[in-house]
C-alpha cells in the first residue's frame, strides 16, 4: 500500500499550522475554518481555554488520519479490481 494520501494530507495539515503560527493568519480564519478538531471544540468547549499547541498537533494528527483511511479505501478498491 502506498502512502501517498497519507504523506500528502500531513503536509497540508503542517502548513496549515505553519500558516497560522507565522502569522500570516491573524484572525485565525483558516485555522478554524479546515482544522477538524478546532470544530469539535468550538462546538462543546471554549477554544480559548485550550493549549494552541495541542491544536496544532491534533490538526496535523487528523490530516493524516484522513489521508490514511484515503489510502486504506484506494488500496481496497484496487484490490477488488485485480480479483
Amino acid at each position: 500500500m502506498r502512502l501517498t494520501y497519507t504523506i500528502v494530507f500531513t503536509v497540508i495539515g503542517l502548513a496549515l499550522c505553519l500558516f497560522n503560527a507565522t502569522g500570516y493568519d491573524p484572525h485565525n480564519a483558516f485555522l478554524f475554518m479546515f482544522s477538524v478538531p478546532i470544530w469539535f471544540v468550538e462546538l462543546f468547549g471554549d477554544i480559548h481555554k485550550v493549549s494552541v499547541m495541542g491544536m496544532y498537533a491534533l490538526t496535523v494528527l487528523s490530516y493524516a488520519v484522513i489521508g490514511a483511511v484515503c489510502d486504506y479505501l484506494i488500496a481496497r478498491l484496487y484490490r477488488r479490481r485485480s480479483a
